[in-house]
């Protein structure tokens, strides 16, 4: 399950990064954009919920349309991560998602489930199973 935030689709970076995923060989089985309710993202963060920020990580992800996409593919959750670079883009290497498009940890353009489990989770949160392809 992967998300470009409300930085990413503001930047344009969406056909960018799906290309990225693609020509690594993961295959597309959803895609949807969309504009977040709170419920569906305190959902999405409910692990966090309780923490001081809690509540920006909320606000920033429903303050404009994401995308969300399930890729499927060999090793797709290590891959994507590996992708994707650090949670923090100021330690992510260049090459990678966030060390080529983001410098703020808020703004770090992308989510991308960090395991089976999570990813399930998340899935269910932003897709029907008629939503996906076979």
């Amino acid at each position: 399950m992967v998300l470009v935030k409300p930085d990413g689709v503001e930047r344009r970076l969406i056909g960018e990064i799906i290309s990225r995923f693609e020509k690594r060989g993961l295959i597309i089985k959803g895609l949807k954009i969309l504009v977040l309710t709170e419920k569906q993202a305190q959902e999405h963060y409910a692990e966090h919920q309780g923490k001081s920020f809690f509540n920006d990580l909320v606000r920033f992800i429903t303050s404009g349309p994401i995308v969300a996409m399930v890729l499927q593919g060999e090793n797709a959750i290590s891959v994507t991560r590996m992708m994707m670079g650090t949670t923090n883009p100021v330690e992510s290497l260049p090459g990678t998602i966030r060390g080529d498009f983001a410098t703020q940890m808020s703004r770090n353009v992308i989510h991308g489930s960090d395991s089976l489990i999570s990813a399930r989770r998340e899935i269910a949160i932003y897709f029907t199973s008629q939503e996906m392809i076979n």
